[in-house]
């Protein structure tokens, strides 16, 4: 089990971004790790994966193997998406040939656009994801730290991360991740902690999404002229909301289940007409090169 013990860590002389932390992740949890913007959750997972070490306090029982995705994936000026991923095989102890599988099998999985010969400088910010999750678990790791993973990604891509996460924590493996959206960090894990003024503490987990339950898709439309124009919504912030893209004048929504009430009355309240409400995996994905925002 990693710990930490009366972990605190700043930058020079400046204020302490973690305090005194005291933390555990126990095998086979999906851990959720809360906070504003500039609070030190990516300090935090830094700290976790070995990359950055506190300034005092000790951390233990690291296992052998971590995956790790940064907040910021480094952009390699000249390497394609496949050669970085059987570079980093080969550092992990895997022959060529099996490196060279495992990537391209990841890459087909993620569903990887933009080809795997082009450099990842190149690729668009939610390709450049697919290449920096295929990274962290080239090698199935023991512990698999995400720095919000689920920025830019496409809704199929969406999907594959969440049944990542289901993969290393049945085999007794740990994650650790942050997101902006409680919704979705309720959704995907069973433990969280949240950081307040450089304190990690501990929160009631909100009861996640049952493994095999599909998304809500909420059709949303303009009720047209006869009716006075609809409220401006920002929908990527509304509770629950995983993907928000527009189609054919229609905005679509793929909202978790037990807040699809709540994003209901909030259309309905700001003007907008509810054209359909279905189970995404009923309804399959939508076709075409649009892809969900997250």
């Amino acid at each position: 089990m990693l710990r930490l013990a009366d972990v605190s860590k700043r930058y020079g002389p400046g204020h302490w971004v973690l305090d005194r932390v005291d933390m555990q992740i126990p095998p086979a949890q999906s851990v959720a790790v809360l906070g504003t913007n500039g609070s030190g959750k990516s300090t935090l997972l830094r700290i976790l994966a070995g990359v950055t070490r506190p300034t005092r306090g000790r951390v233990s029982g690291a296992p052998p193997v971590i995956g790790y995705v940064p907040d910021r994936f480094p952009a390699f000026d000249a390497m394609g998406s496949l050669a970085y991923l059987v570079h980093i095989g080969r550092m992990r102890g895997l022959r060529t040939a099996e490196a060279r599988r495992r990537g391209q099998q990841l890459l087909e999985r993620l569903q990887l656009v933009g080809g795997i010969r082009t450099p990842i400088r190149a690729l668009s910010k939610g390709n450049a994801q697919k290449v920096a999750l295929s990274q962290a678990i080239m090698v199935l790791p023991q512990l698999l730290i995400l720095d919000e993973p689920w920025s830019g990604l496409d809704a199929n891509a969406h999907d594959v991360l969440a049944e990542i996460l289901d993969e290393v924590v049945r085999v007794g493996g740990s994650v650790v991740f942050t997101d902006h959206r409680e919704s979705i960090s309720g959704a995907y894990s069973t433990l969280a902690y949240r950081i307040e003024e450089g304190r990690v503490l501990a929160v009631e987990r909100v009861a996640p999404r049952p493994r095999g339950v599909p998304m809500a898709h909420v059709v949303l439309a303009d009720p047209g002229a006869e009716c006075p124009p609809p409220s401006r919504i920002d929908w990527r912030e509304v509770a629950g909301v995983a993907g928000v893209r527009s189609i054919d004048e229609a905005i679509h929504v793929q909202v978790h289940p037990a807040a699809c009430d709540g994003l209901l009355m909030t259309a309905l309240r700001g003007g907008w007409s509810v054209a359909e409400v279905r189970r995404d995996r009923e309804a399959g994905r939508l076709g075409g090169g649009d892809s969900w925002a997250h």
